[in-house]
């Protein structure tokens, strides 16, 4: 079985979590239908997989439902995670809103659409710069008291916002980008959540599919799709960044591993309080990324990883401009 590890406040969870907003946006058509979907989130958790991570803007809303149903004959198995934050108009995000009347009616209707009694895990899915982050943290510690929320997260929040919420209510673990070919949380994310005791959980540990190998320098992304207008996974900047998978492939086949496996490995490896949520809409790659927490990388693997970056460099940002203006604040 999976080991577990200890994000903030002793929660424990699987090493490996499953994000699951790629079943309901982003990444495309579904490849199955809805019962395929239920049954992929049950096999993570047969799997070892304890946190599941949704939020109300996947859809919006029927990410939400999707997890609420897949967990109920097993909730007692699971830690869920869902997100506030965003001002939803007719089904589109139309900027922040973090105000503590909006994230008290957020916890409402999500505790619905899931079906529990409690949220384990409450994230600010983005910093609101209209709204005092004690503000929004002391709206958390009023539902955590109520026992409508069990723990309190915040997701591409820069150290002085991090730091400034926590020491109104203890927060569990921050949600960020983080990856082989993402770096940015290394000098002062990283850093404050070890000294503040706060667990690390990356999204897009795969780089949206791209450290999987499965995604060649000819690839192309069909229209709504989030990779689309990505700049990192433009034409150009994706055959440049080829040389990055193709180093980590080598690695992988060395050491009887897939390209995935090694890129989950390598942020496993960096701190025990990192869990990574890797998202997949097939069975198979449940078992494969679970399988990453059982590759051991040896310490001469994880230095050369370290430093694959600063070696190569990567091509084109993670967002779009209107994307990257709303991390790190």
């Amino acid at each position: 079985m999976m080991h577990t590890r200890t994000l903030g406040q002793g929660l424990e969870v699987g090493a490996i979590g499953f994000g699951a907003m790629g079943m309901s946006m982003s990444y495309g058509p579904n490849p199955g239908d809805r019962q395929d979907m239920l049954g992929v989130i049950r096999h993570a958790v047969e799997q070892g997989v304890t946190l599941i991570d949704t939020a109300e803007v996947y859809g919006p809303y029927v990410n939400e439902e999707l997890v609420g149903e897949a967990i109920a004959p097993i909730r007692d198995q699971v830690v869920v995670a869902t997100k506030f934050g965003w001002n939803i108009v007719d089904g589109t995000m139309v900027g922040t809103d973090s105000r503590p009347e909006q994230i008290r009616r957020v916890a409402e209707a999500s505790l619905q659409r899931l079906g529990v009694d409690a949220i384990d895990l409450f994230y600010q899915h983005r910093v609101d710069p209209d709204v005092p982050i004690e503000d929004v943290a002391g709206a958390v510690r009023e539902l955590i008291a109520e026992g409508k929320v069990k723990h309190f997260g915040l997701s591409e929040a820069g150290a002085g916002t991090i730091r400034r919420a926590h020491a109104v209510q203890p927060v569990t673990a921050l949600q960020s980008e983080y990856s082989l070919w993402t770096r940015d949380p290394e000098p002062e994310i990283l850093p404050t959540l070890i000294e503040l005791g706060i667990g690390f959980v990356p999204f897009s540990p795969l780089g949206k599919g791209f450290l999987t190998g499965t995604v060649g320098a000819d690839a192309t992304f069909g229209e709504g799709e989030f990779r689309a207008s990505t700049p990192r996974f433009e034409r150009e900047n994706l055959a440049a960044n080829q040389v990055i998978v193709e180093h980590v492939r080598a690695l992988a086949e060395a050491r009887g591993a897939t390209p995935g496996q090694v890129a989950l490995a390598w942020l496993l490896a960096q701190h025990p309080t990192i869990v990574p949520i890797p998202g997949t809409r097939r069975r198979g790659r449940v078992d494969e990324n679970v399988g990453a927490a059982a590759v051991a990388l040896s310490a001469d693997d994880v230095a050369d990883l370290n430093g694959l970056i600063e070696r190569i460099g990567v091509a084109g940002e993670r967002y779009a401009e209107a994307g990257m203006r709303a991390v790190g604040l």
